[in-house]
């Protein structure tokens, strides 16, 4: 009899909600490994699976992942088709119990308006996303309503801590609701900017801040330049070069740092995401940097 209740015990403590563990949440981007940080603190535990320098179009579900995200309470990704080569396969291979409708499976695309829907998608039109364009988090408005959702899961799977991620929520919303104040008027004369993008990675950010976007260095998404589209970029911006050039870390600077020399147009690398420079260390430190870069990029 003594032995039965023991097994029930063992039972129960491994089948209830998160109590007295850390929370482990599975990032798949840098950028939800620092909001989780913000909102989970000392509760969570975090692991992001891809870093600055990495395409997170283009992941391996290799074992390394798969073992994290079989402990996993939280899977957080971006969503919107950018994970879609490799995110189901690494939760099948772990026989993950975070699971597509689940609250640890949380898909910060699914909270925010997303850009660029296309209305038809076929072969011709490169390696676009029929969900629309992922990179949501370059608009500091969607970290605001992921934060919230973010808050919601973990008081429903650590409902113990509740009241600690409330608070921290709280507390991460004023400083963020004071620091897109800040943001906006010191990016107020950036309002016009004409952009051109190595890939649409930047829409979110562009949108925000009300630049312009007059063309890409890709001949299609997720085709690299050719010889020919180049030089049609270099005859379009002869007469008026647009005021910069932009790359994340992880793309190829030949076509943009080409571009620049030939149209006299700075060619800068923006951060992305979490230490996609050697600033970018937190959100906060992401957006102040990558306007002071376009900033700096206007005043050359």
């Amino acid at each position: 009899m003594r032995l039965f209740k023991l097994i029930l015990i063992g039972l129960f403590c491994t089948t209830s909600n998160v109590t007295h563990a850390m929370v482990n949440i599975f990032a798949c981007e840098p950028e939800w490994g620092a909001l989780a940080k913000e909102i989970g603190g000392s509760k969570v535990k975090i692991f992001s699976a891809t870093h600055a320098k990495q395409d997170p179009h283009y992941i391996r579900a290799r074992p390394s992942l798969i073992a994290k995200a079989r402990k996993a309470n939280i899977i957080f990704c971006s969503g919107a088709g950018l994970e879609v080569g490799w995110l189901p396969l690494l939760l099948q291979k772990a026989e993950s119990s975070v699971q597509p409708g689940m609250e640890g499976h949380l898909i910060a695309s699914k909270f925010v308006k997303v850009l660029e829907k296309p209305i038809v998608v076929d072969r011709t039109m490169g390696d676009i996303h029929p969900e629309g364009n992922p990179h949501v988090h370059l608009n500091p408005h969607n970290i605001s309503l992921i934060a919230k959702e973010l808050t919601k899961r973990l008081e429903l799977i650590d409902a113990t801590n509740a009241s600690f991620y409330r608070n921290r929520f709280n507390s991460f919303a004023l400083r963020w609701k004071e620091a897109i104040v800040r943001w906006e008027k010191n990016a107020s004369d950036l309002k016009g900017m004409q952009v051109v993008v190595h890939h649409r990675t930047f829409s979110y950010l562009i949108d925000w801040l009300g630049l312009i976007e007059v063309a890409s260095l890709e001949l299609k998404p997720g085709i690299p330049a050719t010889a020919s589209h180049l030089e049609g970029l270099l005859q379009q911006f002869k007469t008026k070069p647009p005021d910069v050039i932009v790359r994340t870390p992880y793309e190829p600077g030949n076509a943009s740092i080409w571009l620049s020399e030939k149209i006299n147009s700075p060619a800068i690398v923006l951060p992305y995401t979490i230490n996609g420079d050697v600033s970018s260390v937190d959100l906060f430190a992401l957006f102040e940097n990558s306007i002071n870069l376009l900033k700096g990029a206007l005043n050359d």
